[in-house]
């Protein structure tokens, strides 16, 4: 089974958030899951929910460690009895669409 969840950590400040975000993925690496980072937010994939929540509220520390107030959003498809990669949910709609999930300039086009 793979328990696959969609995490965005953000402390509530005015300047970047780049560096906290980077210790939020940072602490990811500290747990048996895989993931990646996106625009808004990163993807986790874990064997079971409780390292996905261990790896989500480890994230939700490290931003808290510099910040006063930390906003988390942790959305979780744990589809049991069912071995699904994130990647292969994205194949999945691909095949549907008959091409990438993704417009030309999302590709670096115009």
């Amino acid at each position: 089974m793979t328990c696959i969840g969609f995490l965005s950590v953000a402390p509530v400040v005015e300047e970047s958030m780049a560096p906290y975000v980077a210790d939020a993925v940072a602490a990811l690496d500290e747990f048996d899951v895989e993931y990646e980072t996106t625009p808004m937010g990163t993807i986790i994939e874990a064997d079971d929910s409780a390292e996905l929540f261990a790896a989500a509220h480890a994230a939700h520390e490290a931003v808290g460690a510099q910040s006063d107030r930390v906003e988390t959003f942790l959305k979780i498809d744990d589809k049991r009895g069912v071995d699904q990669r994130a990647s292969e949910k994205v194949d999945a709609v691909e095949a549907q669409l008959g091409r990438a999930a993704r417009s030309d300039s999302a590709e670096g086009g115009d």
